[in-house]
Protein backbone atom coordinates (compact mmCIF):
# COMPACT_ATOMS: atom_id res chain seq x y z
CA UNK A 1 0.00 0.00 0.00
CA UNK A 2 2.89 2.60 0.44
CA UNK A 3 4.63 1.49 -2.24
CA UNK A 4 1.40 2.25 -4.01
CA UNK A 5 0.94 5.87 -2.18
CA UNK A 6 4.69 6.84 -2.98
CA UNK A 7 4.10 6.19 -6.75
CA UNK A 8 1.06 8.26 -7.01
CA UNK A 9 2.86 10.82 -5.10
CA UNK A 10 5.94 10.67 -7.21
CA UNK A 11 3.39 10.96 -10.60
CA UNK A 12 1.74 14.40 -9.06
CA UNK A 13 5.18 15.84 -8.25
CA UNK A 14 6.44 16.23 -12.43
CA UNK A 15 2.97 16.90 -12.74
CA UNK A 16 3.53 19.92 -10.64
CA UNK A 17 6.99 20.84 -11.74
CA UNK A 18 5.77 21.22 -15.37
CA UNK A 19 3.28 23.34 -14.50
CA UNK A 20 4.88 25.52 -12.64
CA UNK A 21 8.03 25.70 -15.51
CA UNK A 22 5.29 26.23 -18.14
CA UNK A 23 4.43 29.86 -15.70
CA UNK A 24 5.68 33.50 -17.80
CA UNK A 25 8.81 34.20 -15.09
CA UNK A 26 7.51 37.08 -12.79
CA UNK A 27 11.38 38.65 -13.01
CA UNK A 28 10.37 39.48 -16.05
CA UNK A 29 6.55 41.60 -15.12
CA UNK A 30 9.01 43.15 -12.68
CA UNK A 31 12.60 44.36 -14.01
CA UNK A 32 11.73 44.05 -18.60
CA UNK A 33 8.52 45.70 -18.44
CA UNK A 34 9.59 48.81 -16.41
CA UNK A 35 12.77 48.89 -17.81
CA UNK A 36 11.39 48.70 -21.64
CA UNK A 37 8.89 51.61 -20.73
CA UNK A 38 11.45 53.82 -19.45
CA UNK A 39 13.57 52.97 -22.39
CA UNK A 40 10.66 54.21 -24.70
CA UNK A 41 9.98 57.84 -22.47
CA UNK A 42 13.97 58.27 -23.19
CA UNK A 43 13.81 57.75 -26.87
CA UNK A 44 10.75 59.95 -27.31
CA UNK A 45 12.47 62.57 -25.01
CA UNK A 46 15.56 62.54 -27.36
CA UNK A 47 13.68 62.46 -30.77
CA UNK A 48 11.36 65.09 -29.69
CA UNK A 49 13.85 67.18 -28.40
CA UNK A 50 17.09 66.63 -30.02
CA UNK A 51 16.19 65.78 -33.25
CA UNK A 52 12.71 67.70 -34.36
CA UNK A 53 14.80 70.86 -33.31
CA UNK A 54 17.61 70.01 -35.73
CA UNK A 55 15.63 69.06 -38.36
CA UNK A 56 13.00 72.25 -38.03
CA UNK A 57 16.76 74.68 -37.67
CA UNK A 58 17.91 72.79 -40.99
CA UNK A 59 14.50 73.46 -42.54
CA UNK A 60 14.56 77.37 -41.55
CA UNK A 61 18.21 77.50 -42.72
CA UNK A 62 17.49 76.10 -46.11
CA UNK A 63 14.01 78.41 -46.45
CA UNK A 64 16.30 81.60 -45.75
CA UNK A 65 19.12 80.49 -48.04
CA UNK A 66 16.60 80.27 -51.21
CA UNK A 67 14.90 83.55 -49.62
CA UNK A 68 18.43 85.16 -49.35
CA UNK A 69 18.96 84.22 -53.03
CA UNK A 70 15.94 85.88 -54.63
CA UNK A 71 16.83 88.80 -52.36
CA UNK A 72 19.79 89.21 -54.01
CA UNK A 73 18.67 88.38 -57.30
CA UNK A 74 15.92 91.12 -57.03
CA UNK A 75 18.78 93.24 -55.93
CA UNK A 76 20.53 92.80 -59.21
CA UNK A 77 18.42 93.18 -61.27
CA UNK A 78 16.06 96.04 -59.88
CA UNK A 79 18.56 98.68 -58.50
CA UNK A 80 15.81 101.45 -59.31
CA UNK A 81 13.64 99.59 -57.11
CA UNK A 82 15.79 99.28 -54.03
CA UNK A 83 16.22 102.88 -54.18
CA UNK A 84 12.27 103.23 -54.59
CA UNK A 85 11.69 100.62 -51.97
CA UNK A 86 12.09 103.17 -49.33
CA UNK A 87 9.72 105.43 -50.69
CA UNK A 88 6.73 103.08 -50.86
CA UNK A 89 4.07 103.18 -48.52
CA UNK A 90 3.58 99.40 -46.55
CA UNK A 91 0.34 98.31 -46.91
CA UNK A 92 -0.80 100.76 -49.24
CA UNK A 93 -1.63 97.91 -51.90
CA UNK A 94 -2.82 95.13 -50.28
CA UNK A 95 -4.66 92.35 -51.92
CA UNK A 96 -6.21 89.22 -49.86
CA UNK A 97 -7.18 85.90 -50.80
CA UNK A 98 -9.59 85.05 -47.94
CA UNK A 99 -10.48 81.33 -46.47
CA UNK A 100 -8.61 78.99 -48.10
CA UNK A 101 -9.02 75.50 -46.65
CA UNK A 102 -6.23 73.05 -46.47
CA UNK A 103 -5.57 69.41 -45.23
CA UNK A 104 -2.24 69.17 -43.55
CA UNK A 105 0.23 66.55 -44.66
CA UNK A 106 0.12 63.38 -42.53
CA UNK A 107 -3.32 63.61 -40.93
CA UNK A 108 -5.83 61.63 -43.37
CA UNK A 109 -7.90 64.47 -43.57
CA UNK A 110 -8.72 64.44 -39.83
CA UNK A 111 -7.09 67.89 -39.16
CA UNK A 112 -7.84 71.21 -41.13
CA UNK A 113 -5.97 74.20 -42.16
CA UNK A 114 -8.32 77.51 -42.51
CA UNK A 115 -6.48 80.58 -43.56
CA UNK A 116 -6.64 84.04 -45.30
CA UNK A 117 -3.27 85.39 -47.06
CA UNK A 118 -2.39 88.92 -47.73
CA UNK A 119 -0.19 90.17 -49.82
CA UNK A 120 1.42 94.08 -49.57
CA UNK A 121 2.72 95.50 -52.84
CA UNK A 122 4.36 98.33 -54.33
CA UNK A 123 1.95 99.86 -57.27
CA UNK A 124 -1.72 98.85 -57.96
CA UNK A 125 -0.48 97.37 -61.70
CA UNK A 126 1.26 94.73 -59.45
CA UNK A 127 -1.75 94.23 -57.12
CA UNK A 128 -4.39 94.05 -60.39
CA UNK A 129 -1.57 91.68 -62.01
CA UNK A 130 -2.02 89.22 -58.90
CA UNK A 131 -5.82 89.66 -58.94
CA UNK A 132 -5.59 88.42 -62.88
CA UNK A 133 -3.30 85.59 -61.87
CA UNK A 134 -5.77 84.43 -58.59
CA UNK A 135 -5.61 80.66 -59.38
CA UNK A 136 -1.91 80.56 -60.41
CA UNK A 137 -1.63 82.32 -56.25
CA UNK A 138 -4.31 79.91 -54.46
CA UNK A 139 -2.07 76.90 -55.92
CA UNK A 140 1.14 78.01 -54.95
CA UNK A 141 -0.72 78.72 -51.13
CA UNK A 142 -2.58 75.23 -50.78
CA UNK A 143 0.68 73.56 -52.37
CA UNK A 144 2.93 75.02 -49.51
CA UNK A 145 0.24 74.75 -46.99
CA UNK A 146 -0.82 70.82 -47.73
CA UNK A 147 2.73 69.52 -47.61
CA UNK A 148 3.29 70.93 -44.06
CA UNK A 149 2.50 68.34 -41.47
CA UNK A 150 0.28 69.55 -38.15
CA UNK A 151 3.51 70.27 -35.95
CA UNK A 152 4.69 72.94 -38.35
CA UNK A 153 1.75 74.64 -38.58
CA UNK A 154 1.09 75.04 -35.25
CA UNK A 155 4.50 76.30 -34.48
CA UNK A 156 4.24 79.80 -34.30
CA UNK A 157 7.90 80.48 -35.29
CA UNK A 158 7.44 78.40 -38.72
CA UNK A 159 4.65 80.67 -39.85
CA UNK A 160 7.84 83.19 -41.01
CA UNK A 161 9.08 80.11 -43.16
CA UNK A 162 6.29 79.78 -44.33
CA UNK A 163 5.47 83.09 -45.64
CA UNK A 164 9.09 83.12 -47.28
CA UNK A 165 8.32 79.85 -49.03
CA UNK A 166 5.18 81.33 -50.25
CA UNK A 167 7.11 84.54 -51.37
CA UNK A 168 9.88 82.35 -53.48
CA UNK A 169 7.50 80.46 -55.18
CA UNK A 170 5.25 83.18 -56.00
CA UNK A 171 8.69 85.21 -57.49
CA UNK A 172 9.47 81.96 -59.52
CA UNK A 173 6.36 81.21 -60.44
CA UNK A 174 5.29 84.93 -61.52
CA UNK A 175 8.38 87.15 -62.04
CA UNK A 176 7.12 90.09 -63.21
CA UNK A 177 5.03 90.82 -59.48
CA UNK A 178 7.28 92.63 -56.99
CA UNK A 179 5.84 91.17 -53.56
CA UNK A 180 6.72 93.75 -50.19
CA UNK A 181 5.49 91.39 -47.96
CA UNK A 182 2.82 88.34 -47.16
CA UNK A 183 0.62 88.27 -44.10
CA UNK A 184 -1.66 85.76 -42.90
CA UNK A 185 -4.90 87.37 -41.63
CA UNK A 186 -6.47 84.35 -40.57
CA UNK A 187 -4.60 80.79 -39.87
CA UNK A 188 -7.49 78.54 -37.90
CA UNK A 189 -6.35 74.99 -37.39
CA UNK A 190 -8.83 72.07 -36.19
Amino acid sequence: MEEIENKTENQEIPEIVEKKKSLVNPKIFLYGLPLFIVQLIAVYFITANVLMSKIQSNEKSDSLKVDNKSTVNNQNNNTNSTNNKQNVEVGKFLYSIDDIIVNPAETDGKRLLLTSVGFDFQTEDEKKNMQAKEIIVKDIIITALSSKNFDKLTNFAYRDTLKTEITSKLRAAIPQIKLNRVYFSKFIIQ
